[in-house]
């Protein structure tokens, strides 16, 4: 037999009064709103992922170090050798954006972790945006370093390179927002893994390689890939007098495609959340 207190039976009773008085159950406390929520979710997935921070930064700066060094025997410099640094440096935004999210969201998935999720009063979006913001901070490192090191081995100027300020988040949630979205509806984890790594691949293959030397139909592919933006809009400061109004333009469909692949990730977690 157990015993309440008399204090708790005082303390229901105004809740139940209310209940009876306005025919409906009392009202919860406030939903917690987008911006804390995904300030929440970031630092709880920053502080999580920081065991594994440094692994990702050396495969994937020193990944596509090696590309480039590769593509030194090959390239010798122009466009050519623009297209090759600037690929090289969004691969890294793309090696943990879309390939390492994709992979976390289908484990999340078939873990039953969604579930965790689903009981915080957060937003949906909170959930996304936070877990891609926190993979995508990774990346900034490796790419600078990776530019850095692309220039130098080239000989490419380094004189606009603040302009990764824009293309690392931008790239970034256009590519988190695609690996969320492929991790959250594939049906089970191992196929997570392999669109995942097929997403890296095609931007290893249509973002490194100079597309001058990629057949028509091949290109047409990579205008349909999201990172190409990225790639064109740090490609294009290389030169003497770059034209921003095209980099802009590049930076802009980046943004615009952010946006879409991070609403079709909230949508594919509500969706996976309630199954």
């Amino acid at each position: 037999m157990s015993v309440v207190p008399a204090d708790a039976l005082r303390g229901a009773a105004p809740a139940a009064e209310e209940r009876h008085a306005t025919g409906r159950p009392a009202e919860l406390g406030p939903r917690a709103r987008l911006w804390p929520s995904l300030v929440a979710v970031y630092r709880a997935q920053l502080s999580r992922a920081r065991v594994a921070r440094i692994p990702l930064l050396f495969v994937a700066t020193f990944q596509s170090i090696g590309i480039m060094i590769l593509m030194r025997g090959v390239v010798d410099g122009g466009g050519e050798a623009q297209a090759v640094v600037a690929g090289s440096a969004v691969l890294v935004v793309a090696f943990v954006a879309l390939n390492l999210l994709a992979q976390y969201f289908g484990q999340l998935r078939a873990s039953g972790g969604l579930d965790h999720y689903a009981t915080l009063p957060v937003p949906p979006a909170a959930v996304v945006l936070g877990a891609a913001g926190a993979y995508a901070s990774f990346t900034a490192p490796g790419t600078v370093v990776t530019a850095v090191f692309g220039c130098l081995l080239f000989g490419l100027p380094m004189t606009h390179l603040w302009v990764l300020l824009a293309v690392i988040p931008l790239a970034g949630a256009a590519l988190a927002g695609l690996g969320a979205a492929l991790g959250l509806l594939a049906p089970r984890p191992e196929f997570a893994t392999l669109l995942g790594q097929l997403g890296m691949s095609a931007a290893l293959l249509l973002g490194v390689l100079p597309p001058e030397r990629m057949p028509q139909l091949v290109r047409l592919a990579r205008d349909l890939l999201p990172s190409t933006y990225g790639v064109e809009a740090f490609a294009r400061t290389f030169g003497e007098r770059p034209d921003w109004g095209f980099v802009l333009g590049d930076l802009a469909v980046c943004a615009a495609v952010g946006v879409i692949s991070l609403a079709v990730a909230t949508w594919a977690y509500r969706r996976a959340a309630v199954r």
